[in-house]
């Protein structure tokens, strides 16, 4: 199957490159089909998401992003076990020392998604599920990596955890899903905060608020694709090429220059990652 075909049509191209900097790449959709990388980074870039972030959530997935990134000059790669597939792991110890090997990659931008999940992740699993957070924390810093941070209905612990380990340099919350006052505790930490299609869903006023609060230079853009797909395309399966969706509905929240936006969100990834990479393409077609 061709990757255009099912899917919504491409959205009108951002003015300026955007970086998408979570996405799952390696993830099947539509009964099993995987799509294939170049022409998933192709359609991205041609409506200007030119660089893109492939996220790791265990061995088998960070190590494909850790190859990926090896054959893609627009592509660095983030590392971990996810916070689920951790509480899960009967060879945790194994696990974490796996990535803390492929951390040390220079294709390795990230070490992520970490962090905790109460939604999927019940009180006996928390223990094993914090652990790993830690520990998580403490390759990052290590490897001087960004901290790639998973947090669902755990918005305390993440940061009680955050401030006993220490907090890296570089902090990304993931699909942030906070409210404004989160969003405070988060920018004093220093963090960065990135923005899903979620932002656009109709019941989420208290994402748009955190938007509103967050300094220009800490706004990132995610797809999480193929999840959380923006509207009006919600309910279908996500991909980078949808991401103008998403950043254009966050110049109308913010009441900004599209453009101006586009460029922020570009050099504060630049920042959040540490440091700039070479663009697949030198200008948007």
């Amino acid at each position: 199957m061709g990757f255009t075909e099912g899917w919504p049509d491409a959205p009108e191209p951002l003015p300026s490159p955007v970086v998408d900097n979570h996405c799952h790449l390696d993830t099947p959709i539509r009964g099993g089909v995987m799509i294939p990388v170049d022409e998933a980074l192709d359609r991205a870039a041609a409506v200007g998401v030119t660089r893109t972030v492939q996220v790791g959530c265990d061995l088998e997935g960070s190590r494909w992003a850790v190859e990926v990134a090896r054959q893609q000059p627009s592509v660095v790669a983030a590392v971990a076990m996810h916070p689920n597939d951790a509480a899960r792991s009967e060879t945790l110890e194994a696990d974490l020392a796996e990535i803390d090997r492929l951390a040390a990659d220079p294709v390795v931008r990230a070490v992520g998604e970490t962090g905790l999940d109460y939604f999927r992740t019940g009180p006996e699993g928390r223990p094993q599920q914090q652990h790993s957070f830690r520990a998580h924390i403490e390759i990052a810093k290590r490897h001087d990596r960004t901290l790639v941070i998973h947090d669902r209905d755990a918005h305390d612990d993440v940061l009680a955890i955050l401030d006993e380990v220490g907090v890296p340099d570089r902090v990304v919350m993931h699909c942030f899903s906070g409210d404004a006052d989160f969003a405070r505790r988060c920018l004093d930490r220093g963090a960065h905060l990135s923005f899903a299609g979620t932002v656009t869903f109709k019941n989420a006023e208290y994402l748009r608020d955190a938007l509103r609060i967050a300094p220009r230079d800490r706004i990132l853009v995610e797809t999480d694709a193929p999840f959380l797909t923006p509207m009006p395309h919600r309910g279908e399966p996500n991909a980078s090429f949808l991401v103008p969706h998403t950043v254009r509905f966050m110049a109308e929240v913010l009441d900004t220059d599209l453009a101006g936006l586009c460029r922020a969100i570009d050099a504060n990834t630049d920042r959040a990652f540490g440091g700039h990479w070479p663009e697949r393409f030198a200008s948007v077609s």
